[in-house]
């Protein structure tokens, strides 16, 4: 039983935690029909309690490891010229990909035409939050007060505040070594918090399928199975498919080798279906299992978790075009060109706003006189659809940080070949003392 266990890997464990997870919801659901005392203690109860701990552990995790990480990284660059082009590939490759994503899902809406007009639009509302101005997403982007950016999780003042603070670092001599060596003891003491918070992952992933299955509700599939099926067909194609693709073209790096490693972090996103709750999984998996310097890692993946968003953009990309179709209005060229560059760079400057998504989708309808209302109709299918498109959103960014890496030579190439490297399983006591 002993090396049954040690056999089975964190991948394995997770996977049969989702489909037990599932089946044990179902199977609740459908022998005990509306009983109080399944929602009460099962679905509100034990898996609630579980699966948002699970979830709260990784949040915890973040901003401490993101501020560090980025320390450690900042603080190894003497140049500034490294930092600037850092943060330009990163930049340059997350706005190419989104509006990449908007292409093909415009692309793939128009040729299977997923809406029709003789849906009912009656009784639809939604109340749209307003995105705020290009001028106070530039003022927000440098924090007031540091320690609220942290407090609040406001992720873009805190690479601001963290990449400062590493410069400084980095310029001060003596003392700032010192500062450095503290931070980077700090770095490797956070990576094991996150490599034995890793290990909750399947009685966490279990309760939030068990949790999923009790309450989605199936029947608002009916009517808007088809965008469904276009949504998530174009979000398999551009996470398995596209991104592969730039991975090799860029590098030359085997893209197998890539999703192999990459099943952890993604099995991570698909279940919390949060990009900053998953980040401490995907620097281990960066780092650790890829091969990819903490310098380069520390500033692409936290900027990643913040303002890249291909999954989104597919979502905005597919939800125009079949809201447009329900409503029977034909949309432009220029519409869709439009729909691309307001969606690209609304990645950016509604990074920080609640509900992302669908502030942004609506942002785009605006932009093209779409009714906003309409975004009644895809609420229904949106939880499972935020589950695949976060899965892809991560592998994005780990993409990006293997490309922006590889050009600065700070990939180590052995570990990335090593389909063994770095291992969950390589961390833990029992493994050490064999």
């Amino acid at each position: 039983m002993a090396f049954m266990k040690r056999k089975l890997g964190l991948t394995s464990k997770i996977l049969i935690a989702m489909a037990l997870g599932i089946l044990v919801g179902l199977a609740l659901r459908n022998l005990f029909p509306g009983s109080p005392f399944v929602q009460e203690y099962i679905t509100d109860g034990v898996f609630n309690v579980v699966g948002t701990i699970f979830i709260n552990c990784l949040k915890m995790l973040v901003v401490p490891l993101v501020f560090i990480s980025l320390v450690c990284g900042t603080s190894s660059l003497s140049e500034p010229s490294k930092l600037g082009r850092l943060g330009g590939k990163t930049l340059a490759f997350y706005l190419l990909t989104t509006a990449v994503a908007l292409v093909l899902a415009i692309f793939v809406a128009v040729l299977i035409h997923p809406g029709s007009n003789t849906l009912s639009t009656m009784g639809l509302a939604y109340d749209a939050k307003d995105a705020p101005s290009l001028a106070q997403v530039i003022i927000n982007i440098v924090p007031t007060n540091p320690v609220k950016a942290m407090t609040d999780g406001n992720m873009l003042q805190i690479i601001i505040f963290a990449v400062i603070f590493g410069f400084a670092v980095a310029h001060v001599g003596e003392k700032g070594r010192r500062v450095a060596a503290v931070f980077e003891d700090l770095n490797e003491v956070i990576m094991r918090v996150v490599t034995l918070v890793m290990y909750l992952a399947p009685y966490g992933v279990f309760a939030l399928m068990g949790k999923l299955a009790l309450t989605l509700g199936l029947g608002t599939f009916g009517d808007v199975v088809k965008y469904f099926a276009v949504v998530l067909g174009v979000l398999l194609l551009h996470g398995f498919v596209v991104y592969p693709l730039l991975l090799k073209l860029f590098t030359g790096l085997n893209p197998i080798t890539f999703l192999r490693k990459m099943r952890d972090a993604q099995l991570f996103a698909f279940s919390t279906a949060s990009s900053n709750a998953t980040l401490p999984v995907n620097m281990e998996v960066s780092e650790h299992r890829l091969g990819v310097d903490n310098r380069v890692a520390s500033f692409t993946l936290p900027l990643g978790a913040t303002i890249n968003m291909d999954g989104t953009a597919i979502m905005q990309g597919v939800a125009t075009v079949f809201i447009a179709q329900v409503y029977g209005i034909n949309l432009s060229i220029q519409d869709y060109f439009s729909v691309v560059v307001t969606a690209t760079l609304a990645s950016i400057g509604t990074a920080g706003v609640p509900g992302v998504g669908l502030v942004m989708l609506a942002m785009v309808l605006k932009q093209v006189g779409l009714p906003v209302e309409g975004i009644a109709l895809i609420l229904g299918v949106d939880r499972l659809l935020d589950m695949v498109r976060t899965a892809v959103n991560i592998t994005g960014d780990s993409v990006a940080t293997l490309i922006v890496a590889k050009s600065e030579k700070s990939l180590n190439l052995k570990t990335y070949n090593d389909i063994n490297a770095g291992k969950v399983s390589s961390f833990i006591p029992e493994a050490e003392e064999k």
